[in-house]
């Protein structure tokens, strides 16, 4: 099980030269168009014949009239999918590309976000008479340049072939020029770059010239720990356990001990944990309620739990509002008895209030049977919230009383404008928070008032977050891209130390982009989206997290983490911009996705580099393990 490799990453030498023909109506805009000009001084001026005599001079391999057609290109499509007949066709030999700016209306056609660029003005791509598409992310633009070559998506997969390596850098600046200018709705001059990014951040816009060095360190220090040489390991993805659920699944809630949970609209089904995966145990908890009256839960289904007290204990929480995560409290459920033993409110001063997250204090806070205290999350709150009452005692549950009220212990109340969409813990209490202006926060376990350190993001929304077991390494995700980072900085003492510590200072190390090549991200589907990046699970200091996964549509998307964290890695040669890996394995499902995610490392076997993946769809869960040969390489 795996990714078909495509010919789509193929030299487009190789490939046939017949064109394909396209009926398509040219679109109309009114538009201004980017081109860059150049500098002409009096003394610099030559005449047309001197140039032409010049580059006759050269010898340069033009096509018939690409010599004076403007940004000459050869445009590409790529047909058959990721069958075994998958091609790319040469779909106009000769033709030229423009960076036009829409000033008109919205075009029909396009579907991206209104509320980023200025207004209805924004950059868009056109490529003849056949490519039209506004510069986003969206695009999922591959550039090769060994070969002087992009790929992108727009209602297919098409591939762009320059002339000259000038040309193909000039194609590539212009891009995101206009993909800066389309996101944050400014110029993409120095100063407004230094206006979003700052100057400890000028590596996230000038990747060139950022220090990778705790990247290498990182990589060094992880082989000097195991002892062994560096290693490539070609995985393969065995299916071992495949079960129908109980209903339509919700979410997923993994297990460190004995059991692991999938929350449906029946209950909770519960399964017994394997060093293969895990197996139903033929057991379902129906939600119920020891208060009169009944439960809430009774009439919604819950669409977020959190295990607590050695995960004998599950934390459940349903929006109030159809398509809104907030929730107005929470639900406990006693997994051995079966029964919603209280319903907590969220409450401050006296006020309800609402909460969009939840999440343990810690990363294996999970396994402590003592835990009555957990982090909450909304829009423009973090904060911690006791099950015990200020004297800490447990509050009593009164049959067809008032709901207790959960003790609001320590946390802060933003201004508006944090716009908080979703949090994780590290293993020492660390919280990491993304925004939905693609800002990453991180606060120490001391203070929630004010973010140690905060990323500014690349423009899109974080729609989850995760963070590894030592906090080094953060890995936010948006719809199109996860974004990791690492936290690593040294003080003025010479110490390393992470973010959530301290400030990082001015060599502040450029992020490094995970993403899908632009067939898969076609073959995924337009409306699918990334969601819920994950590394893989340990609650151990000195161990490492091994891998990463997400979900988008019917696919779960594995990286390997080592090969990532690999400045040398083949994926980062030829680029320009952010380093972006295109190096993962692929489950595909039969249906979309709810949620992928790796079991506790206590479940990895010895002949294993990971404990297994769980896939859960609405009507499925699947266990999936990685084996494979290790090699030197």
């Amino acid at each position: 099980m795996g990714t078909y490799r495509s010919r789509e990453g193929q030299d487009l030498s190789s490939d046939t030269d017949s064109e394909y023909q396209s009926d398509e109506e040219e679109p109309i805009y009114d538009y201004v168009e980017r081109q860059e000009t150049p500098q002409a001084t009096s003394s610099s001026k030559k005449t047309l014949d001197e140039i032409d005599s010049k580059l006759k001079s050269l010898k340069l391999k033009y096509p018939p009239n690409s010599q004076t057609t403007i940004n000459p290109v050869k445009l590409y499509l790529h047909i058959g999918g990721n069958t075994p007949n998958a091609k790319w066709v040469l779909s106009d030999k000769l033709t030229s590309y423009k960076f036009i700016k829409n000033n008109g209306p919205d075009d029909s056609d396009s579907d991206h976000d209104e509320s980023r660029g200025d207004g209805d003005s924004f950059w868009v791509l056109k490529v003849g008479s056949r490519v039209k598409a506004r510069v986003s992310m969206e695009m999922q633009l591959k550039t090769f340049g060994d070969q002087r070559r992009v790929d992108f998506v727009n209602k297919g997969v098409w591939a762009l072939k320059f002339f000259s390596d000038e040309e193909y850098r000039k194609f590539v600046r212009l891009f995101q020029d206009c993909l800066f200018e389309n996101v944050h709705g400014l110029s993409a001059t120095e100063e407004n770059k230094l206006k979003i990014y700052s100057k400890d951040f000028i590596g996230w816009f000038k990747p060139e010239i950022a220090d990778d060095s705790m990247w290498e360190d990182a990589v060094e220090e992880e082989d000097s720990k195991s002892g062994k040489q560096p290693v490539r390991v070609d995985q393969d993805l065995l299916e071992e356990f495949e079960e129908a659920a109980n209903g339509d699944v919700q979410s997923l809630s993994l297990g460190a001990l004995d059991n692991s949970f999938l929350v449906n609209d029946l209950g909770v089904q519960v399964f017994r944990n394997y060093s293969k995966g895990i197996h139903g145990k033929g057991i379902c908890v129906k939600f119920d309620s020891n208060r009169s009256g009944g439960s809430s839960l009774e009439q919604s289904t819950p669409k977020k739990a959190m295990l607590m007290k050695a995960e004998t204990n599950m934390m459940l929480t349903s929006p109030f509002k159809e398509g809104k995560p907030h929730s107005t409290g929470i639900k406990q459920l006693d997994i051995d008895t079966g029964k919603i033993v209280t319903e907590w409110k969220f409450e401050k001063d006296g006020t309800d209030i609402n909460m969009r997250d939840i999440t343990n204090d810690t990363k294996g806070s999970q396994l402590d049977p003592s835990e009555s205290t957990f982090l909450g999350l909304d829009d423009n709150r973090l904060c911690q919230w006791d099950m015990r009452d200020k004297r800490g005692i447990v509050q009593d549950i009164v049959k067809g009383g008032d709901s207790p009220v959960l003790n609001w212990t320590q946390g802060h109340q933003f201004s508006r404008g944090t716009n908080f969409q979703c949090f994780a813990s590290a293993g020492d209490g660390s919280i990491v928070v993304g925004s939905l202006d693609g800002k990453i926060r991180l606060y120490s376990r001391t203070s929630m008032r004010q973010a140690k350190t905060a990323f500014p993001g690349l423009g899109s929304p974080i729609t989850h977050v995760d963070v590894t077991y030592d906090g080094k390494w953060v890995l936010g995700t948006t719809d199109t891209y996860l974004i990791l980072i690492c936290t690593l900085f040294t003080d003025k003492d010479g110490k390393t130390k992470t973010g959530f510590s301290g400030r990082m200072g001015n060599k502040i190390p450029a992020p490094r982009l995970l993403k899908l090549t632009p067939l898969d991200s076609h073959m995924a589907g337009a409306s699918n989206k990334f969601h819920g990046g994950h590394f893989s699970w340990v609650t151990e200091n000195g161990k490492q997290e091994r891998h990463l996964v997400a979900t988008v549509g019917k696919f779960s998307v594995i990286w390997d983490f080592q090969r990532v964290k690999n400045s040398a890695h083949d994926c980062y040669r030829n680029q320009q911009g952010l380093k972006s890996c295109y190096c993962y394995k692929t489950v595909l499902k039969d249906e979309s996705i709810v949620e992928s995610r790796f079991m506790h490392d206590k479940y990895a076997v010895s002949d294993s580099p990971e404990a297994p993946l769980v896939v859960a769809t609405p009507m499925k869960v699947t266990s999936i393990s990685l084996s494979g040969k290790r090699s030197r390489g």
